[in-house]
């Protein structure tokens, strides 16, 4: 399936320089999918209408502040290559090229629901982040703040004293919650404010109840949901127990499988490729295969690494978070590590790994890997 196939024309062109006022009122004429951004008449980004509703940026500014870069497509690429643009540019649009002409966009939720169908061959304990992040109902929105930075994630499910889910905080709810007050507040009362937002609970800014989805469930059901109540994600709970948060469902986790395969060599998909600067890919794949070949018992399916970008820099070179995470034959195995540059942190996280994978030498994996399932993702 070629990308033309789910592209859209529903976009329209804004010069770098327009007033975000105007760009506003272009979603809420036109309703496009999204905006590509032109600087000199050149491709310069895009800006999503979730992007703007979500923003407190001034209408005063211009486009250009709330620019993000997006990888560029080509209109006859393949649905999983894109797919992988998506995931690696940490982006959820990307426009779409007819050799230099702009033609169009697409999004992931357009690819999700392209392929809608074929997400009938995965189950959800297929796919799934299993190191999930949680919080307590009295957990501060500064600590959330601190958590969701740190960690480079979008979402926290939240937990009572006894363990069980009772709700969901996001980014987007913090962000709401503290431009809301901040507004009611004078000048003089700013300082004061942010203290006082900082300290609310989480129990007080998170949304409850919280859609799930079990390890059992299809995938295609998941995104169903996700795609009718424009949701990003659904806390995973167990089987018999839709209380127990295990793990996290994302549609970019969805985008990530259709971008599996079965070579010989192992699957290594980097988010925020960009942000490599003395280590490639090919160093990347190898220190890892190096790893999985110490413990012939277990093989290693697909590996996903992801780096985030800190503000703060030392001599010049930023603070780099990096998550490993491998999905193999005996389950799911991940490290994660900080240090400045790409290199220093993959260097760390990579470390991590190891120590976690010689704990996991001797689980038993709930289900072999079912490669006939990834074949029928193959069809697309």
């Amino acid at each position: 399936m070629d990308i033309a196939d789910i592209a859209t024309r529903e976009f329209v062109e804004v010069d770098a320089n327009k007033r975000l006022g105007k760009v506003r009122s272009i979603f809420e004429r036109e309703n496009p999918k999204g905006i590509i951004v032109t600087e000199d008449g050149a491709y310069a980004g895009v800006i999503t209408q979730k992007q703007l509703v979500q923003s407190h940026v001034e209408d005063d500014a211009k486009a250009g502040a709330m620019t993000r870069s997006a990888p560029k497509v080509g209109r006859t690429d393949d649905v999983r290559e894109v797919a992988r643009v998506l995931v690696e540019g940490g982006t959820k649009i990307a426009p779409v090229f007819q050799g230099e002409d702009l033609w169009g966009i697409v999004t992931e939720d357009d690819i999700l629901a392209a392929v809608l169908e074929n997400l009938d061959a995965l189950t959800i304990d297929q796919i799934y982040t299993e190191d999930v992040i949680t919080i307590r109902e009295d957990t501060n929105v500064g600590q959330v703040v601190n958590l969701l930075r740190k960690h480079g994630i979008s979402r926290l499910p939240v937990l009572d004293d006894a363990e069980s889910l009772t709700g969901m905080v996001t980014r987007h709810d913090i962000v709401d919650v503290v431009v809301r007050d901040m507004n009611k507040a004078t000048r003089g009362d700013r300082a004061g404010e942010i203290e006082r937002v900082l300290d609310l609970p989480v129990y007080d800014v998170m949304n409850s109840p919280v859609e799930t989805a079990n390890l059992d469930d299809s995938v295609r059901d998941a995104v169903e949901r996700m795609l009718e109540n424009d949701f990003a994600g659904l806390a995973v709970t167990a089987d018999d127990d839709d209380s127990h948060v295990v793990g996290i469902v994302t549609k970019t986790d969805v985008l990530r499988a259709l971008t599996y395969t079965e070579e010989d060599h192992m699957d290594v998909q980097i988010t925020n490729i960009s942000l490599l600067d003395t280590i490639s890919r090919e160093d990347i794949r190898a220190d890892i295969s190096d790893v999985a070949d110490k413990y012939q018992a277990m093989q290693v399916q697909h590996a996903h690494v992801r780096f985030h970008e800190h503000k703060e820099k030392l001599r010049g070179t930023p603070l780099i978070q990096c998550q490993i995470r491998l999905r193999t034959n005996k389950g799911q195995a991940a490290g994660s590590g900080e240090g400045y540059g790409a290199a220093t942190a993959f260097n760390v996280a990579l470390d991590k790994l190891e120590r976690n994978v010689l704990e996991l030498k001797g689980v038993q994996a709930d289900e072999e890997y079912r490669g006939q399932l990834l074949r029928k993702l193959g069809e697309l």
